[in-house]
């Protein structure tokens, strides 16, 4: 065997059996070697954002790291931004880059490239195999830092390591790393917090957004009074039946309005909330002066039990009572007008949910009102843009469906980003996954309007309207989608809409929907 093959029989051995993929002639051998492995399922990618999106939303949805493979550094460069989405959503992912043989480094040929630098600023842990005898003991370590980290792991293959021929040998499973335990004096602060009566909040990101953290999460606020918030996380389980959590505002104003009498702030994941942007006169972090913030774990911690613990400190059983939401689909009113909009798509998109669906969210500025209308949907799931680098919707809700073959995915996709990634619907094509794409055609970076209004602008001339409006030419979403195999159709009311909403729930494979919104 050679050393390809071993790094394939080390990821397949823990449980790896995907790699999303946009390789070069750097990486010819691995991609030999993935020809012979038949249990390891290979994804191809038409640009490395794709490959690193899709890996994401598999990760996010199967809760086991997924491989990729990137072509020196600059596939891996391609590929970064959604590296950076995945390390903000706490992704276990595993990038393997190819790069020059050993000895032809040093002639400086014109794909060399410093990837280690390149890595560095997205990756929780970086090696590089120096020698075929290395690749077994690399992997593992690569492995063993994306669980224990909750992140991506780079891993550098030269490519005569990979050639390089290696004797059999018996290899064993990894054992995960245990998490670390909670620190008892940021337990015991937080229960004298709780008892003290002061307006407490928790803050919960990560697997604190799951179901089985947020059930103790929701004791401990039925029994004290807390208040429950949830900040950017990777995956929310959502829907009727299920905890409501109200989420940070993204808005600086909205949100210090919101947080402006919290006294103690407990921090279960991500630490405390802070503004997405610093703004002219405003504050960065979001709290008010003089809260209390209170660490008590980070998302290397079991999430889960660290909250079940805290209400066992308590004194609350696994029999105590919480809040659970109650409201249901069937109590959405139909939209008031055939007027297309972003509010109409969300109440006609929530009307229809099927139960167990994934929402994908880079609605961006268009997602109307899909996050007042989520407690009466359908149980689901939702994955959001976590880092800001859009591009990431179509890639996401890809990795999503080939994790969850049995669920619908719904993807709420702004215009602009998702033209950074568009290829990812040829790979939705090919792979026939069941993806219903909404595109909100506001021919606009709408987001960045605003964002002109936040910093002090309140008028621009032509030269800055050219940088934010998407009209000249107009995209055409559908000829794009059916030129990469996707079924599409356009919608321009909300009687329309409703009609290829219903096609595409029914669709058995990739569907999009060009929803023009003015």
């Amino acid at each position: 065997m050679n050393g390809a093959d071993l790094l394939c029989d080390t990821l397949l051995l823990n449980g790896v059996n995907i790699c999303f993929a946009n390789p070069g002639t750097s990486e010819m051998h691995f991609v030999a070697a993935l020809d012979r492995k038949t249990d390891m399922r290979c994804v191809l990618g038409l640009s490395e954002a794709v490959v690193t999106g899709a890996a994401d939303g598999y990760a996010r949805m199967a809760d086991k790291a997924a491989a990729t493979l990137l072509h020196c550094g600059p596939g891996l460069a391609n590929g970064l931004s959604n590296i950076h989405n995945a390390r903000r959503a706490r992704t276990p992912m595993v990038n393997i880059v190819g790069d020059h043989a050993t000895y032809h480094l040093e002639l400086d040929a014109p794909l060399t490239s410093d990837i280690e630098g390149l890595a560095r600023a997205m990756s929780h842990w970086i090696g590089r195999v120096g020698h075929l005898r290395d690749i077994r003991k690399c992997t593992e370590a690569a492995l063993l830092a994306a669980y224990a980290t909750r992140g991506p792991s780079t891993l550098i293959l030269p490519s005569d390591a990979a050639w390089g021929e290696v004797p059999l040998e018996n290899i064993s499973p990894i054992k995960r790393p245990e998490p670390p335990t909670v620190d008892p004096a940021s337990l015991a602060a937080c229960v004298r917090a709780l008892r003290g009566g002061l307006n407490t909040a928790i803050f919960l990101s990560g697997q604190a957004v799951r179901e089985k953290a947020l059930i103790p999460a929701a004791r401990i606020s039925a029994a004290t009074g807390a208040q429950l918030f949830s900040t950017s996380s990777g995956r929310y389980e959502r829907g009727a039946g299920r905890i409501a959590v109200r989420s940070v505002p993204y808005s600086i104003d909205v949100a210090l309005n919101v947080l402006k009498e919290i006294q103690v702030a407990i921090c279960v994941g991500s630490g405390q909330p802070v503004g997405f942007f610093a703004y002219p006169g405003k504050p960065g972090t979001l709290l008010p002066k003089g809260c209390q913030i209170i660490q008590l774990a980070g998302h290397e911690h079991d999430l889960p039990q660290v909250l079940a613990s805290l209400a066992e400190a308590l004194g609350l059983s696994d029999k105590a009572p919480y809040v659970a939401n109650t409201l249901r689909q069937d109590e959405i009113a139909d939209p008031a007008t055939n007027a297309l909009t972003a509010d109409t798509i969300s109440i006609i998109v929530a009307r229809r949910l099927p139960e167990q669906a994934i929402i994908i969210d880079e609605s961006i500025t268009s997602g109307g009102k899909y996050y007042a209308l989520a407690d009466m949907l359908p149980p689901h799931d939702l994955l959001p843009l976590t880092g800001g680098a859009i591009g990431i919707g179509i890639p996401l809700a890809s990795g999503a469906a080939i994790a969850a073959p049995g669920r619908k995915v719904v993807a709420l996709q702004a215009d602009g980003s998702g033209m950074y990634t568009v290829q990812g619907l040829w790979t939705q094509a090919r792979e026939k996954l069941n993806v219903l794409t909404i595109v909100y055609a506001n021919r606009a970076y709408r987001i960045l309007q605003g964002e002109m209004t936040n910093v002090g602008v309140k008028a621009y001339g032509v030269n800055a309207r050219r940088m934010l409006e998407l009209d000249e030419p107009r995209l055409d979403w559908c000829a794009l989608a059916r030129g990469m195999g996707v079924e599409a159709g356009r919608a321009q009311t909300a009687l329309e809409f409703s009609r290829l909403f219903e096609a595409g729930l029914a669709a058995n494979g990739p569907f999009l929907i060009e929803a023009v919104i003015e």
